[in-house]
């Protein structure tokens, strides 16, 4: 059902059809939004953005419409912290022939699930704990995509990226390693078709090549200053090669979303050829989580996840795990407005930046001005 309205133009999975781009806005009118992100918490989760005590999350002012009939264009702004972060700003090809499209410029890359949705659609503060530590929660950058989306049934579409990378490379504690310019290259493909008219699914296979992601001997990673634990918008843990599995199932009576829905969703991500030399601990780190959401009346949800990171502390020659057990309650007086009260577990194997086990977060998320339909 939902997939067939993706065929459509509607709702897709990563692809946004040249049908649904070209119902947008016109040059000579832009659709304006603006999301407000604010919150109260009580501690810091290892590797996130958001501090103890009052503070915004990603204030996003975005700008979007069809420049002409081969042309789509977006820029969107993140407020945050008292600086101003281009997040997005990407112009994707409208016309191409047998299902293929261009993005060029800063976008979300495609790979895993969760990466192309932006922070305030989730059902959650913050992102599970592998996507802080693997992508700096969600993983953005300047470069290029091509996609193609299959003439088939099922819905199947593949992609492939190139990015600068800055943002995942190791840390280099001498300044003299001369980074690759090209550093990421990525792969992704993602099939999905309903079951009946109420459910649907996705699968979701990526693979990242990361040519700065290598640490050298005795060199520590990206925030490895900070203990793994700072405030930090890069990734706390890189490695040559990232494969990434996931899987979605969504769920609406007759396919209606208003009143009742659920998503049951879970993904598991591998980084491997994490040091240059022989490491004396294994090669690799990994981390999972398994979310499920479910809206009970158009005006409650609650939703549950459970994460983990395996990783390797390079400096410290140790492994550290954390696990993460959050429950979520929140009450929409529409479907621009959430307020949600959060409670997050954390269970750390050395991991000193961990401030207090228990967190609770109050947010709220509004929308102004236009709201286009969620992603898959």
């Amino acid at each position: 059902m939902r997939f067939a309205i993706a065929h459509a133009g509607l709702l897709t999975t990563g692809v946004i059809s040249s049908a649904a781009l070209a119902a947008d806005p016109s040059l000579s009118n832009p659709a304006l939004s603006l999301v407000l992100d604010g919150y109260y918490q009580t501690a810091e989760r290892p590797m996130a953005e958001r501090a103890e005590g009052f503070g915004l999350g990603e204030t996003e002012l975005a700008i979007s419409a069809s420049i002409d009939d081969m042309f789509y264009g977006k820029a969107t702004a993140v407020f945050e912290d008292g600086e101003v972060n281009l997040e997005e700003a990407f112009i994707q090809t409208l016309a191409l022939p047998e299902g293929f499209s261009v993005r060029a410029g800063r976008f979300m890359s495609d790979i895993g699930y969760l990466n192309n949705q932006h922070l305030h659609t989730d059902s959650f503060s913050d992102r599970p704990v592998a996507y802080r530590a693997f992508l700096g929660g969600h993983y953005f950058d300047d470069g290029v995509r091509l996609d193609y989306l299959a003439p088939t049934e099922l819905y199947w579409s593949m992609g492939l990226e190139a990015f600068k990378g800055e943002s995942l490379r190791a840390e280099d504690e001498t300044g003299l390693r001369e980074f690759d310019e090209l550093g990421v290259l990525t792969a992704f493909t993602k099939l999905g078709g309903d079951f009946d008219e109420s459910s649907s699914w996705l699968l979701g296979l990526s693979y990242l090549h990361n040519r700065n992601g290598s640490a050298g001997p005795h060199q520590e990673e990206a925030v490895a200053e900070d203990d793994h634990g700072g405030h930090q918008h890069n990734a706390g843990y890189t490695g040559e090669n990232t494969l990434s599995a996931a899987f979605v199932y969504k769920w609406a009576p007759q396919g209606n979303y208003k009143y009742r829905h659920l998503t049951l969703s879970g993904e598991y991500f591998r980084v491997s050829g994490i040091q240059d030399a022989e490491p004396d601990l294994r090669d690799y780190h990994q981390g999972w989580y398994l979310s499920g959401a479910y809206q009970l009346s158009p005006s409650w949800s609650v939703a549950a996840r459970y994460g983990e990171l395996d990783a390797v502390d390079l400096e410290a020659e140790q492994l550290q795990k954390l696990k993460e057990t959050e429950l979520s309650l929140a009450w929409h007086h529409s479907h621009f407005s959430t307020v949600r009260l959060q409670y997050t577990h954390q269970q750390g194997t050395h991991f000193d930046a961990l401030s207090d086990d228990n967190i609770l977060t109050l947010q709220y998320v509004m929308s102004l001005g236009a709201h286009g339909a969620h992603q898959f």
